[in-house]
């Protein structure tokens, strides 16, 4: 087994190897304006860490989100087109479990990613792999009764601490943890989720009410 994992569903652009017994390489830049510019140079680079080409990878994993549609449409685009031209699967893993799987804390928690707009994409998580909810896009105001006396993880928690005063590592989601998190379930027999994306919400582009089609005659 060697996955080549990554995720860009955060403003970290992350690109990870795992052999199915541990991670060979891995890389992390954040920048949240530069997904695609970034991403297959970073692929490159672990690659060549690794000491690997492309055609040695077994299986495709990426990080599904929930994020921003410009931002996560990068690497689930290119997640898919590599499973294509090597005839690997893709396995989607939700970013927040990530997270989760990285924190490794020991009781409930929850995780909180940035969604811009004044909220959060969240979940609530009984331990580092059991998550507890579905991933929702909210106002942190509005999630005293859930949040409540829970420590928090990730950047989003950071950026609202009347809502999330005991938050911890990791800020940002790695493709090291994806990938783990991946390999340890596929180990188990799990089946893993598809690379479907998890927006939550329409992009913030839309066309303009009573948007007029001009057509040459």
């Amino acid at each position: 087994m060697l996955l080549l994992a990554l995720d860009t569903a955060t403003p970290a652009v992350t690109v990870a190897l795992h052999d199915g017994t541990d991670v060979v390489a891995s890389s992390s830049q954040v920048d949240a304006r530069r997904h695609g510019e970034l991403l297959l140079p970073t692929v490159h680079r672990v690659l060549g860490a690794a000491g690997v080409g492309l055609d040695a990878v077994t299986g495709i994993v990426v990080g599904v989100g929930p994020g921003p549609y410009t931002g996560l449409r990068v690497g689930l685009m290119t997640a898919d087109t590599f499973g294509l031209a090597l005839g690997v699967p893709v396995h989607g893993v939700c970013t927040l479990d990530g997270l989760a799987y990285a924190a490794d804390l020991d009781g409930p928690f929850v995780v909180a990613t940035d969604a811009r707009r004044k909220e959060v994409y969240w979940a609530r998580y009984a331990d580092s792999r059991t998550r507890l909810t579905d991933p929702a896009v909210d106002r942190p105001a509005d999630l005293a009764d859930e949040v409540a006396g829970l420590p928090a993880v990730g950047a989003g928690a950071l950026l609202y601490p009347d809502a999330f005063p005991d938050v911890h590592a990791p800020e940002h989601v790695s493709a090291a943890a994806l990938a783990s998190l991946a390999a340890e379930r596929l180990a188990d027999g799990e089946e893993l989720a598809p690379p479907r994306p998890l927006y939550l919400r329409r992009p913030d582009a839309q066309v303009p009410k009573n948007y007029k089609v001009v057509t040459p005659r």
